[in-house]
């Protein structure tokens, strides 16, 4: 991905935690050229490390990149999520050369106005109280563990990324009903605030959507779908699946070897 991009939109990276995508990020940081990087959340999984510390160098590497690309001149912006809300108390001010707030707004090359924010503040139009909010978290946390016994056993039959979580969470019910609400209560806020969308995450579930006149950007992650959003160099908005554009990376230069032999 060398095209340069007025922006670029990650979250939930969960970076300490066994389910992110590191290697799959690191692709995508050392090849990243933007203007504007915004991090919408969970970037750090302070949750997970208070329960079992996991860092390999992998996701240190990971930070190096963010200093990197701010030492190269690219604007950072770290929302901070719910996973790592105790790094909220650092918002209005600066942390390793990336600016912090609670919420952010971007101007699209249009002059249209976006919404910015990580997205737990409309859990109470998702869950019904502390109990359903428990069982889901619970359910998730099974879900992510046999997702990574998946993406093991392909790893051994030399198959590549496919995502258990994602396919399982399309085909509930009461999921999609969720996420509808979840999805309303964002559209809702960015109204309010005077915005033409909103970007977010939390989630877990990617999407570029129009709803009620207004555009619906969901970044997705990088420990399920390994997706993010881009606001390319024309302006245009896309939704990216990363691995995916390996895959296409990887056959392209599969392609060229074939060539040269």
């Amino acid at each position: 991905m060398t095209q340069p991009h007025r922006a670029v939109f990650l979250s939930d990276l969960h970076l300490g935690s066994k389910d992110c995508k590191a290697d799959y990020l690191l692709a995508l940081l050392r090849d990243l050229h933007c203007d504007t990087l915004y991090l919408l959340g969970d970037v750090i999984d302070l949750w997970a490390m208070s329960k079992r510390s996991h860092w390999p160098a992998s996701h240190s590497q990971v930070l190096l990149e963010f200093e990197r690309l701010a030492a190269k001149g690219t604007r950072i912006l770290y929302i901070p999520g719910n996973h790592d809300a105790p790094l909220r108390r650092f918002c209005g001010r600066a942390l390793a050369n990336m600016a912090v707030e609670r919420r952010g707004r971007h101007t699209l090359k249009d002059g249209r106005v976006l919404l910015l924010t990580h997205g737990d503040e409309f859990d109470a139009a998702v869950c019904l109280g502390r109990f359903e909010a428990l069982v889901g978290n619970l359910g998730y946390d099974v879900l992510m563990w046999l997702n990574r016994l998946c993406q093991g056993l392909r790893r051994r039959l030399g198959l590549s990324y496919w995502s258990l979580a994602g396919y399982i969470k399309k085909r509930i019910g009461k999921a999609q009903a969720a996420i509808g609400r979840y999805r309303q209560a964002a559209i809702q806020a960015a109204e309010q605030a005077g915005c033409a969308g909103v970007v977010l995450g939390h989630i877990h579930q990617p999407a570029m959507e129009h709803c009620q006149g207004l555009l619906y950007l969901n970044t997705g992650d990088f420990v399920d779908s390994c997706s993010f959003i881009v606001e390319k160099a024309d302006g245009e908005l896309e939704l990216i699946h990363w691995t995916e554009q390996q895959k296409v990376l990887a056959q392209s230069q599969q392609g060229a070897l074939v060539e040269a032999a």
